[in-house]
Parts: structure tokens; C-alpha cells; sequence
């Protein structure tokens, strides 16, 4: 699947969100290595620890269905450009390898795209037994 195609399903996504609070919806769409896409929107909670981000929402869906590998993740916003916080980065971390591309763009569907080392420089994730393995 194209990056584009993949965007647009994210876009897609996004009408769905749920935020009252901060009327900053986010769409995202994370194509597995089956082939599946599996999308996800931001869900705001009253208390705000418990809100959950897009591409979260995209990858526990996912995984919850069994896919646990993955070969890109796109995001949308009706305002341009937005990038994964940093807890999503170090969540995609556990399943993406630092060369998983993370591609973005605006209401024209212009794209950029980074990949997931580019913008979590120092990522790690934890062995079975708890040995940690670090990014180069």
C-alpha cells in the first residue's frame, strides 16, 4: 500500500475521534505485515492521564487481533502536520524497529515521512527476562 492510501485512511479515521477538551483530532492507520490496516483515533477522558493517543488506539487494536508486526504508520490531523508524543514513540518502539516509517502531512495531502529513529533517537525495548536492547 501506497503512503498516500494509507494517510488518506487515516484522514479517514479521524472523524471518529472523541475530543471535547481539546478539539485536536487525530486519526491514525498502522499497516500490519498481513497486509491489514488497522486504524485508530485520540479518545479524551475527563481525567486526562487516561486519554489515549491514535496511534496507540491503531496498535492495540492490531494487537489485539494477533498482528504484531508492522511495516508502517500513517497520521492525520485536520490542522497539518503531527508527529507521535513521545509515550507513542516509545510504544512503537516495542514492536517497530528504528527504521519503521511514521508519515504525516496536511489537509492537501501533502506527506512527509521520518522514521521511528529518526524521531525517537535512543529508543529501547526490554528482552524477555527484562534485558534492555537499545537502539544503535
Amino acid at each position: 500500500m501506497n503512503d498516500l492510501k494509507l494517510y488518506e485512511m487515516a484522514k479517514e479515521a479521524m472523524v471518529n475521534a472523541y475530543a471535547p477538551f481539546s478539539k485536536f483530532s487525530v486519526g491514525a492507520a498502522l499497516l500490519g505485515e498481513s497486509g491489514q490496516v488497522y486504524t485508530g483515533v485520540n479518545v479524551e477522558n475527563s481525567s486526562f492521564g487516561a486519554t489515549i493517543c491514535a496511534e496507540r488506539s491503531a496498535f492495540v487494536q492490531a494487537v489485539s487481533k494477533g498482528e504484531r508486526r508492522f511495516q508502517k504508520i500513517a497520521i492525520a490531523t485536520s490542522d497539518g502536520e503531527a508527529w507521535p508524543c513521545g509515550i507513542c514513540r516509545q510504544f512503537m518502539r516495542e514492536f517497530c524497529d528504528e527504521d519503521f516509517p511514521i508519515i504525516t502531512g496536511d489537509p492537501e495531502n501533502r506527506i512527509v515521512t521520518y522514521t521511528l529513529g529518526q524521531l525517537l533517537p535512543e529508543g529501547f525495548r526490554l528482552e524477555e527476562g527484562g534485558t534492555q536492547i537499545r537502539d544503535k
